[in-house]
């Protein structure tokens, strides 16, 4: 296809109507990644499960996100985007009404899966899209809005989630999100357009089973941890699986001549640095989503409501952010953004070490608020100035790895935080004289959660030094 048949093309897209669909469908499904946090601590009675058990829910949508997404960068090449955006809608759909009607934990579990699938598809083909719909110089601007979704969608869920666990039961938490699904996929079906090129590249049945075990394993191993322990076998040996099968897969993608998987966009020395901080900076922001609910209800004994609340304005601030460091990135690039914003996710992190169960409201307010403005400031240009790196047949590759690593990432900052605030927990309750008296249950927590926002700290730190080396890309 020449550049004029390309901009005649483009001429001819309904970008605002199609950003409109993708946007409703983003954020029902991204709100749903932390929606539950609020309603764990119902959920472990309800079922009587243990908190290793309940964290599957969220670790679980991740291993499905891990899993699926390698494979999306296939799916964009093999079908429509009309056909994926609708497939995508109504796993959400089927999976949401399963998990709003689940008698137990394993049909809930389940629920939690085929809704993973329904945004597994739909993550990479938002990115994808906008990539090929919208010029470069209006990306930034245009993943703002995305970002606000992103990051916005997870933030405030467990806002809204603590609001209907007040009033109803955690069953509403899904029907809730049911008719903005149907809404999503209503405006799909009107205005989604057809804006990829098919290609149908020879489907590698090897590359797929080795992306599966690579990531899955690895996800499975480190989610595992906290419920067996980090020496037990099953532990070891997925995490080793799930190694060795990366390993085999990208030497195989390397020798392919069209790799399921095109790792050749680690050659765009922007996008790789883009991924690493994408990488680390989600592993914070999902660690965070799950420890602050936890230690807001055990730790300050608060309603599940009143906790929501308490994460509101952080939730708020992010989303208003989003579309205001996107308009920034366009106009001065990333390294701006995203070298203050790991330095104050820093500065939070190191004040939420110290919280104990004496901290103000208002306190954490401010740490919420404050870290949810790093957040904004990191996540989105760093993505943006990645992805405008690689060239347009890079897209589906490219878009399909930032978003696996952005899964994978956050099952493990998760699994790992949950094990370092349990074992922490363990340890303390084993310092007090009286274990059963119930003011050391929130004592407890509180320490395990110092811990578990320490190993966040760190990874933050690291997450600064990445950004020193980050550089405005304006490649294509």
């Amino acid at each position: 296809m020449s550049t004029n048949e390309v901009q005649q093309q483009n001429q001819h897209i309904r970008t605002t109507p199609i950003l409109i669909s993708f946007l409703i469908a983003g954020f029902i499904g991204l709100f749903n990644e932390t929606a539950l946090n609020m309603a764990l601590g119902d959920l472990i009675q309800v079922f009587n499960i243990s908190s290793s058990t309940v964290q599957w829910l969220t670790t679980g949508y991740l291993l499905s996100l891990g899993i699926l997404v390698p494979v999306s960068g296939l799916l964009l090449q093999w079908f429509s985007t009309r056909k994926l955006f609708i497939t995508s809608l109504l796993f959400s759909i089927i999976g949401t009404t399963i998990a709003a009607l689940a008698p137990n934990f394993g049909m809930l579990l389940l629920a939690r899966v085929i809704q993973a699938i329904g945004t597994g598809i739909l993550l990479p083909l938002m990115f994808n899209t906008v990539l090929l719909i919208f010029p470069v110089h209006k990306r930034g601007a245009t993943m703002g809005l995305m970002g606000l979704v992103i990051m916005f969608a997870p933030a405030i869920g467990p806002t809204i989630s603590g609001l209907i666990i007040e009033y109803l039961s955690w069953h509403w938490i899904f029907w809730v999100c049911l008719p903005f699904f149907v809404l999503a996929l209503l405006s799909g079906i009107t205005y989604m357009q057809n804006v990829s090129t098919i290609t149908k590249p020879r489907i590698d049945v090897l590359s797929i089973i080795l992306s599966t075990l690579g990531f899955g394993g690895i996800v499975y191993g480190f989610s595992s941890a906290g419920e067996n322990g980090w020496g037990s076998t099953i532990v070891l040996s997925t995490i080793a699986v799930g190694l060795i099968s990366l390993t085999l897969f990208s030497f195989r993608q390397l020798k392919m001549d069209k790799p399921m998987l095109d790792l050749q966009v680690f050659k765009y020395p922007m996008f790789t640095l883009g991924v690493l901080t994408v990488f680390v900076a989600f592993m914070v922001i999902l660690s965070s989503m799950i420890l602050l609910p936890l230690y807001l209800q055990t730790g300050l004994g608060l309603a599940a409501f009143s906790a929501g609340l308490v994460l509101l304005p952080g939730g708020v601030l992010n989303g208003i952010m989003s579309p205001v460091t996107g308009r920034i990135f366009d106009r001065y690039g990333p390294r701006g953004l995203v070298l203050p914003g790991f330095i104050i996710m820093i500065v939070i992190l190191w004040l939420l070490s110290n919280v104990t169960t004496e901290t103000s409201i208002i306190k954490v307010i401010f740490m919420h608020s404050s870290l949810m403005l790093g957040v904004s400031m990191v996540m989105m240009p760093a993505q943006t100035n990645g992805l405008n790196q690689l060239p347009k047949n890079l897209y589906p590759d490219g878009t399909a790895l930032m978003n696996t690593l952005q899964q994978v990432s956050g099952a493990i900052g998760t699994a790992v935080a949950i094990t370092i605030m349990s074992a922490s927990q363990n340890i303390y309750m084993k310092s007090v004289t009286n274990p059963a008296d119930p003011s050391t249950v929130g004592a407890s927590l509180t320490a395990g959660v110092q811990d578990a926002f320490i190993f966040g700290l760190i990874i933050a730190i690291v997450g600064l030094m990445i950004s020193f080396f980050i550089k405005s890309s304006r490649v294509n």
